[in-house]
Parts: structure tokens; C-alpha cells; sequence
């Protein structure tokens, strides 16, 4: 059994398109929540696919990994996956509206279940976000938090202004502490 922090390594060696830290495992999501991704020929090539994909991401070239994804999808276009990391390329090329479209097919195929729904989740957020869409950002936010995103949830409080608020009031009184200011209690 590995240990959680060795599982997030692996996860940003395998999805170095994700955000830091965001990792999602099958165990991590309720049974009612879990992908039902059959294991066919047709998804184990497209699987190789979206691998060399994420190589070809990795060195830098963004076309390449594009084609494979999208070889990837037209061996298993019900896979919400390929669809998830095309988006995650084409973003990378600064194409948001394509990544939206792909994101939104990911969403639908995956019935909003699975890992790949979670990072769709998570990557259509901070689409929203980017474009000032906080209320499509916590929506989408709450949906890969449901998933078990830690990163959806962390983003979620950062977008409570009661939170922030909280934050920063707690944050003034252990400075006023640590300086000597607050008077015994």
C-alpha cells in the first residue's frame, strides 16, 4: 500500500497538467460518485494514447500531445477522459473556448461521476474564475469538491468572503499577539 504522499507524486508525474497537490484516487471517491469506465481493447489503446499524450505535454510539445488525445477520443469517444486532457493541452495553447467545449463533453459523458468529472470540474472552475464567472467558479468548485477534490474545497473557502474575512481577522490577532499588544485575557 503506498502512502499519500507517494501517491501525489505519482499524481503529478501522471496529470503534470493538473494544479499542485490536486490528486483524486478512486478510493478517495464515494462508491455512488466512481467512474464505470470498462476495460475494453478500445480504452486500454486509447489509455496508451492519452499516456504518450501527457509525454508529449511533457516535452513541451503541446501539438503533438493534442493529436494524441485526440487519437485517443476517436478510439473511445464515450471516454470522458481524452476529452478531459485534450482540454488540458488546449488550454495550455491559450484555446478556451475549445478547452470549455471539450470540458463540458467530459462533464456530460462522465454523468458528472469520476475522476475525470472532478478534474473537468476543477479545470472549468478556474476557467470561470479567470474570467471573473465566480458563481459558474463555485458551482463547478462545489461539484469537484463532491468528488473529493481538496483543491475544489480549498478554492471554495478562499471564495467565502466570510471566510476571508475570518481569515484575516484571526491572522491581525495572533500578529497583535506575537507583538505583545492584546492584554491578558
Amino acid at each position: 500500500m503506498s502512502s499519500s504522499s507517494d501517491r501525489a507524486i505519482l499524481n503529478s508525474i501522471f496529470n503534470p497538467l493538473l494544479p499542485v497537490g490536486e490528486c483524486v484516487y478512486e478510493e478517495d471517491i464515494p462508491n455512488e460518485l466512481r467512474d464505470s469506465d470498462e476495460i475494453t481493447p478500445e480504452t486500454e489503446e486509447a489509455k496508451a494514447q492519452e499516456i504518450e499524450g501527457v509525454k508529449a505535454a511533457e516535452a513541451g510539445n503541446v501539438e503533438a500531445a493534442i493529436a494524441y488525445f485526440t487519437r485517443a477520443i476517436e478510439i473511445a469517444p464515450a471516454r470522458a477522459s481524452g476529452y478531459n486532457n485534450r482540454a488540458q493541452a488546449r488550454r495550455l495553447q491559450g484555446k478556451i473556448e475549445d478547452a470549455m467545449t471539450d470540458l463540458n463533453t467530459a462533464v456530460e459523458l462522465s454523468r458528472g461521476k469520476g475522476r475525470a468529472a472532478c478534474q473537468a470540474y476543477t479545470q472549468r472552475a478556474m476557467i470561470h474564475r479567470l474570467h471573473g464567472n465566480d458563481d459558474l467558479a463555485r458551482e463547478d468548485f462545489q461539484a469537484a469538491g463532491t468528488l473529493g477534490s481538496e483543491f475544489a474545497k480549498a478554492q471554495l473557502v478562499q471564495m467565502n468572503p466570510y471566510a476571508a474575512l475570518c481569515n484575516k481577522m484571526l491572522h491581525d490577532v495572533f500578529n497583535k499577539l506575537q507583538r505583545g499588544e492584546c492584554g491578558g485575557v
